[in-house]
Order: structure tokens, then C-alpha cells, then sequence
């Protein structure tokens, strides 16, 4: 009888998954802002070629406080640890990113390498959650134009409101 039931038009075999909905993702991004600049990923949208600037952080987890999860991201992706975490803003990002839509809430934070001598450095060698290595850099207003926009929209607007970004 399953497999009758399978084979009928609009109906799934009973051991497979329905295909996963778009969802929100929760993000907590860190500005670490210093004379003028913040550090930033720079990046390609792998379908469009545009070049995108993006400061470092990822997803919240279940359970886990936004300042929490900026502080368990900064470690995983360059091994640094960080104080002085302060909550900048909260923005909702709608954008298309490698062909797909996607829907972030992003809390935006600031705050402190704990090794004063990283802000001396033009970039930070880090590593992404599935290993591949990135080079974050300082960059200033200058660097994001439209060229190399900041991302999530609405980021460069918060950072100039708080005179964190020239």
C-alpha cells in the first residue's frame, strides 16, 4: 500500500522529508571599529561576481545571547578572544546572495581584541565554520562604495549615525 500511495500525484514516499522552507536566520555580527575603520571580510557572490564586505560573525544558536555567540564566532574564526562587547543596533536584512533569497535579523556589535597589537595588523588570517581561510581587513567608508558594498544593507548608515565609520 505505501508504494500505491507514493505514486499518487502530489503525494511524497512516507520516508522522505518535505523540502525546507526559506527561514529567518539570527546573525550577531562584530564591527571592531579603530581609527576610523572596522574589519571586514571581503567576498565574491559566487553567481553575480560582486564583490561584498561583510565584518565577521555568524549565526546565534539555540539558546545562545547574541553577545555570547559574537564571542564563540571571533574565536572560531581567527582564535581571538575579545572583551568589552557592546549591542550597536539591530537590522533586518532581505537580499539575494549565490542566486537565493535570504531573510537575516542581525545584531550588529563592537567590541575589543583583547591582543592590542591585532589592530596594528592591515589583516587577520581566519578561517571560516567549514574551514575554507579568509583575510579579513581594515576598511574605511572609502572601500564600500559600490564596488564593494557594505553588507547587510543598512550597516554603513547605523556605523556613520554613530560616528563609528567616516
Amino acid at each position: 500500500m505505501v508504494c500505491a500511495l507514493s505514486r499518487l500525484e502530489g503525494t511524497r514516499p512516507l520516508n522522505t522529508k518535505p523540502p525546507s522552507a526559506p527561514r529567518i536566520r539570527f546573525l550577531a555580527l562584530c564591527v571592531f571599529h579603530h581609527q576610523g575603520k572596522i574589519l571586514v571580510n571581503v567576498f565574491d557572490d559566487p553567481v553575480t561576481g560582486q564583490t561584498l564586505s561583510r565584518p565577521l560573525g555568524g549565526g546565534i544558536e539555540f539558546g545562545e545571547l547574541g553577545r555570547d555567540a559574537i564571542a564563540r564566532e571571533i574565536i572560531e574564526e581567527l582564535g581571538q578572544p575579545i572583551s568589552d562587547v557592546r549591542l550597536l543596533g539591530t537590522l533586518e536584512s532581505l537580499f539575494t546572495y549565490a542566486g537565493k533569497p535570504g531573510h537575516e535579523i542581525v545584531q550588529v556589535y563592537d567590541a575589543r581584541f583583547d591582543d592590542a597589537s591585532l589592530y596594528q595588523h592591515a589583516w587577520l588570517d581566519g578561517h571560516e565554520s567549514n574551514g575554507s581561510p579568509f583575510r579579513a581587513r581594515w576598511c574605511d567608508s572609502a572601500d564600500f562604495e559600490l564596488t564593494c558594498p557594505l553588507v547587510p544593507q543598512g550597516l554603513q548608515a547605523l556605523l556613520r549615525d554613530l560616528s563609528l565609520l567616516g
